[in-house]
């Protein structure tokens, strides 16, 4: 068993619509891809009334992949006249942590929330999301929007990159609850977003050049992909988003894996292809 606890009673049941019932019904094993790293494999694809499931209610560290929830949350701050995506934010030197390859080179200058957003989605720029996270009142803030969203398991403990520690409860959520909230955000006729903010979240998404080999190698041709992925050197290799077939319901995924320490994700990125390869040809998409 996973190192963390298995979710249940009201926190489970506390999840949008039959998303609990429904993952019972198809029963998705993929102990063989854990056994493979000896890792823990947390996996919920969902499109429609029908979802694949594995540890699905089982706490993963998320990495960055909670920055495609920040960029709906400040989307949401926009919509309510709270903020302007035309906003410059003075960059400086005291923002500065690793990975910021798009507020490093703007030290001295500013930058828009949308340039802010866009880099937090697209290249996972962890000042970017630090600042939006300060912008709008900070952690605390910040975690009020999961409970405004019906989310009651996703913990908001720190900010980058501390958030990216493993071995307790803190800055984690659960497949389930991540595809629940991906239903709020993206399926048809459900979201929370305007129509012009859920177009510009979405290219976003389908812009990004990160984790090539994720979710995005498990997509059938001519399926568009929409992804934010999470990583970490201490284990964590995840990716979340949606997928759009040619016709029909998108599909939303939720994958996280956790393995060994390693500064080469190339297996958990295998795992994570594979896993979701398997839900949805069991889904009817060989």
């Amino acid at each position: 068993m996973k190192r963390r606890s298995v979710i249940a009673g009201l926190g489970a049941l506390g999840l949008a619509g039959c998303s609990l019932s429904v993952r019972l019904e198809l029963p998705l094993d993929l102990s063989d891809l854990e056994q493979r790293e000896n890792g823990s494999l947390g996996l919920a694809v969902r499109q429609g009334a029908h979802q694949m499931s594995w540890r699905a209610t089982e706490r993963f560290t998320y990495c960055s992949t909670f920055k495609l929830f920040l960029a709906a949350a400040t989307l949401e701050r926009v919509a309510r006249g709270e903020e302007r995506l035309d906003r410059a934010v003075p960059i400086t030197s005291n923002d500065m942590i690793s990975h910021a390859p798009v507020t490093g080179p703007a030290v001295g200058g500013a930058l828009t929330i949308e340039a802010l957003c866009r880099s937090t989605v697209e290249l996972s720029d962890n000042p970017a999301a630090n600042i939006l996270i300060r912008e709008m009142g900070g952690l605390d803030s910040w975690r009020n929007w999961y409970r405004s969203m019906g989310d009651s398991i996703t913990r908001v403990d720190r900010l980058e990159p501390e958030l990216n520690l493993v071995g307790d409860d803190r800055d984690t959520t659960t497949p389930d609850q991540a595809v629940a909230n991906m239903g709020r955000l993206l399926a048809p006729g459900q979201t929370r977003l305007t129509p012009e903010h859920q177009t510009l979240l979405e290219r976003w998404l389908t812009d990004s050049p990160t984790g090539p080999d994720r979710i995005k190698a498990a997509a059938p041709d001519g399926w568009r992909v929409g992804h934010k992925t999470g990583t970490s050197s201490l284990g964590p290799v995840n990716d979340i988003g949606v997928i759009w077939p040619p016709e029909g319901a998108p599909v939303l995924v939720a994958a996280y894996y956790e393995g060994p320490e390693a500064d080469d994700f190339a297996a958990g990125e295998a795992i994570i292809a594979e896993a979701v390869r398997r839900a949805l040809e069991a889904l009817g998409h060989g």
